[in-house]
């Protein structure tokens, strides 16, 4: 315990080194998931802007590098973020395989959403005159707003597991924190400060992302 009192200033570094791979990581790749998610959506044969030559397309590359493991994922893109980023190493370099991974994730989850969506509320729309992009504006994502949120929420939750990951890379955060000074140093009580502060964490976003689904599902 004397131990973690002496790192206490790296520990919430550490910590904020965390929250700030997880949401810059979040919103990156959630931007990017929701375009890749939305275009399989309406691409998909029978829908608002069916097109099976885009569908498939983008279909095969989020089934290609959906199930690679990510920690064969960061070496495999590094040469990609030395290029785009120039970097290959570092918490710049996680959060930008992060976010590329985290989008072919979550584009799955947006689309799986939107499909939950009624037909007839689409076609009730049609009917009304709206067009493609107009339905997908007001009826489409509004409907599955509370689930897409619930999906997010999830995804946050897996990013911060993701994140232990940086030691590799020569990254921070929580999870190396614990690996170099608790498990290496044989100090369970920092591995366990670095575990509760993740689980404290985990448990705060699971509790907005709840809150804000029940909110927008009972408007």
């Amino acid at each position: 315990m004397d131990r973690l009192f002496e790192l206490g200033s790296e520990f919430w570094v550490a910590a904020a080194e965390t929250l700030y791979m997880a949401a810059l990581t979040l919103l990156i790749g959630g931007l990017g998931g929701l375009l890749l998610g939305t275009v399989l959506y309406t691409t998909r044969p029978g829908s608002l802007l069916s097109n099976r030559a885009v569908f498939n397309i983008v279909n095969v590359v989020i089934n290609f590098f959906r199930p690679i493991p990510f920690i064969i994922f960061i070496a495999a893109v590094q040469p990609l973020s030395r290029l785009v980023i120039g970097t290959g190493i570092g918490n710049d370099a996680l959060i930008f395989a992060l976010s590329i991974a985290a989008s072919f994730a979550i584009a799955r989850i947006v689309e799986q959403n939107l499909l939950t969506v009624s037909p007839g509320a689409i076609e009730a729309a049609r009917a009304m005159g709206a067009g493609p992009l107009r339905i997908l504006r007001t009826v489409v994502i509004p409907e599955a707003l509370g689930p897409l949120i619930l999906g997010y929420t999830f995804v946050l939750v897996a990013i911060v597991d993701m994140t232990a990951m940086a030691g590799f890379i020569g990254g921070g955060g929580l999870g190396n924190f614990a690996l170099v000074y608790g498990y290496r140093q044989f100090e369970p009580a920092i591995t366990w400060a670095a575990v509760i502060i993740i689980v404290v964490f985990v448990q705060g976003v699971q509790f907005l992302g709840n809150w804000l689904a029940r909110k927008v599902m009972r408007r």
